[in-house]
């Protein structure tokens, strides 16, 4: 064997043997090279094109997103996201076209996807602009048909089409150019002297997808945690839309109960003394004039009193002039009467802010509303009591209870309950069991 490697390295064959080994495998090192250099840029821009699809996906959200708060609100700063978020709509699909326009076998399913974009573009346009023109029925007509969602919803699959391909597209790459490097390894294990320089430029390729792959990470991430705040800044956003709608209701509340008892208040008063006057002017009273008179009368007394419920359901007027605790007795009370469910009182003095108060005496009303509703309780328990630097409220009833776990579809007046304490800085626990009632506990911070 020692024999022939020496007469093997004398030999002539062997300089232009090694030659033509260095320059095969040379060659199939840079064929390997460029094919997934190729294959590289390949995978850049079909990376683009997906990115670009799920891109074109949020922008759509995001416009639909201010249309819906410029139409819900009527704030022209709604249409500022919404503006952008158009023109970055036309950028992306201007990209996508350029790129599509190269891709013979998906130009079909963009054609489709930019056709849908541009109807719900459309859609949202014509909306926009019947709410700017104060056209009020016309949009609403628009809004409470199910187009705009079937809209979103194609326009979504279209979407999930194009990605999925590109990933299709993506992963047979990937196998080329795993493909690639595999035949380079092949050769390295072949080489000699050239093997350390094609391992080089093995590692160094490696090196290079493996930057690309951290890179993508990063991004992912910086994608991921923009996501994040944008949620954060839309989630903040309803919630200040939430407050705001809750204090404009009880606004207008309190409007509506001024007009009612002074306007009709006003008209049933004089109502009343117009009958007097009659009464007193009638020289001849028969059976039937008689029951005539006696039953307007009755009959304006029960319109003052509907207009006196009425008012006090919208503004109580017992937590302005009496305060918080005899507006709870006497809500409690009349409960009891209209319902005939005993109410046991328990309450204590606490300092909170008016708003507070007002959120208390709805807490309390909402809940007692539920018992007749949905209870079946033969009692309820009011509690109101001093916690530290907390105000606590407790309502519990005897009743049937449901199960938390389950979603009901009538859970929004909970729901409004628990937005609403929360607006004050407090918090709301509802427990409840089927066959064991339920309690309702909030707690707001004193002042």
């Amino acid at each position: 064997m020692k024999n022939f490697f020496h007469r093997f390295k004398r030999s002539a064959f062997t300089f232009p043997l090694a030659v033509v080994t260095a320059l095969t495998l040379m060659g199939i090192s840079e064929t390997a090279y460029r094919t997934s250099v190729d294959a590289l840029d390949r995978l850049g821009e079909m990376g683009m094109a997906r990115t670009s699809n799920m891109v074109l996906l949020r922008q759509v959200l995001d416009a639909e997103n201010g249309q819906r708060g410029y139409l819900i609100t009527g704030r022209p700063e709604y249409l500022k996201p919404y503006r952008s978020s158009m023109a970055n709509i036309g950028e992306t699909l201007r990209t996508l076209g350029e790129y599509y326009a190269h891709e013979p076998d998906r130009v079909a399913d963009f054609t489709v996807l930019a056709t849908l974009v541009s109807r719900k573009v459309s859609e949202m346009d014509t909306t926009v602009q019947l709410r700017a023109d104060g056209r009020d029925e016309a949009w609403r007509a628009v809004i409470e048909t199910d187009i705009g969602r079937e809209q979103m919803e194609s326009i979504r699959l279209a979407s999930e089409r194009l990605v999925t391909r590109e990933s299709k597209l993506i992963a047979a790459r990937r196998d080329e150019v795993y493909q690639t490097l595999l035949l380079s390894r092949l050769g390295v294990n072949a080489m000699t002297a050239l093997s350390v320089l094609a391992f080089f430029m093995y590692l160094r390729q490696s090196n290079t997808l493996e930057k690309e792959r951290v890179h993508k990470k990063e991004a992912l991430q910086a994608e991921r945690d923009l996501l994040e705040v944008q949620v954060t800044a839309r989630t903040a956003q309803l919630t200040e839309l939430a407050q705001h709608l809750q204090t404009a209701r009880e606004d207008e509340r309190s409007r509506l109960a001024r007009d009612l008892h002074d306007e009709l208040g006003a008209l049933l008063t004089a109502a009343k003394l117009d009958v007097a006057r009659l009464k007193s002017r009638i020289t001849i009273h028969t059976p039937d004039i008689t029951e005539r008179l006696v039953h307007l009368n009755d009959t304006l007394n029960e319109g003052i009193a509907l207009k006196r419920r009425i008012i006090e359901d919208l503004r109580p007027s017992s937590l302005s002039n009496l305060g918080l605790l005899a507006a709870l007795e006497i809500l409690g009370r009349e409960f009891a009467e209209r319902s005939g469910v005993k109410v046991v009182s328990d309450l204590a003095p606490v300092s909170l802010k008016p708003s507070g108060e007002l959120t208390v005496y709805r807490l309390v009303q909402e809940a007692l509303t539920n018992v007749a509703k949905y209870a079946q309780a033969r009692q309820v328990v009011v509690t109101l009591k001093p916690r530290g630097a907390l105000a606590e409220v407790d309502v519990h009833d005897n009743g049937t209870g449901f199960d938390t776990q389950v979603a009901r579809p009538s859970s929004h007046g909970l729901l409004g309950m628990r937005y609403r304490v929360e607006a004050e800085g407090g918090r709301m626990a509802i427990q409840s069991t089927p066959g064991a009632g339920t309690r309702i506990q909030a707690t707001l911070p004193q002042i």
